[in-house]
């Protein structure tokens, strides 16, 4: 009995071991800054969310516009082309980073210090 119950334990956990963790926690966000080379800042409009994950305020250092509540995307791959600089958009935050592997070019424009991977919900 002890061997199926610890065969099933396996069985389970190695099903699941390749899912991305999410808090499910809805968040409403606007693209901020669509930069070159997928450099997105995205400010949170909605939803609380632990202060320490995002900017509380931050510069962009080529504008001089100051933002609040902002983070970096950490999983830019992800990122649907669709969503232009201005849109809003809902999302959560994912608790593991994304195995998707893309092109990025290594151009740099300033984002905010606080990166964050998320999945976006559609509407």
């Amino acid at each position: 009995m002890k061997i199926l119950a610890a065969l099933f334990f396996l069985i389970v956990s190695a099903k699941n071991c390749g899912e991305k963790k999410m808090d499910g926690t809805l968040y409403k966000g606007v693209l901020e800054i669509k930069a070159l080379c997928m450099n997105y800042t995205i400010r949170l409009t909605e939803g609380k969310i632990d202060t320490s994950m995002i900017a509380a305020t931050w510069s962009d250092e080529h504008t001089g516009k100051s933002y609040v509540n902002v983070f970096g995307l950490s999983n830019p791959c992800d990122f649907p082309a669709s969503i232009k600089q201005g849109d809003e958009f809902y999302f959560s935050v994912e608790s593991t980073k994304s195995e998707k592997d893309c092109i990025v070019c290594m151009a740099y424009y300033p984002t905010p210090p606080k990166r964050l991977s998320i999945k976006i919900i559609p509407k």
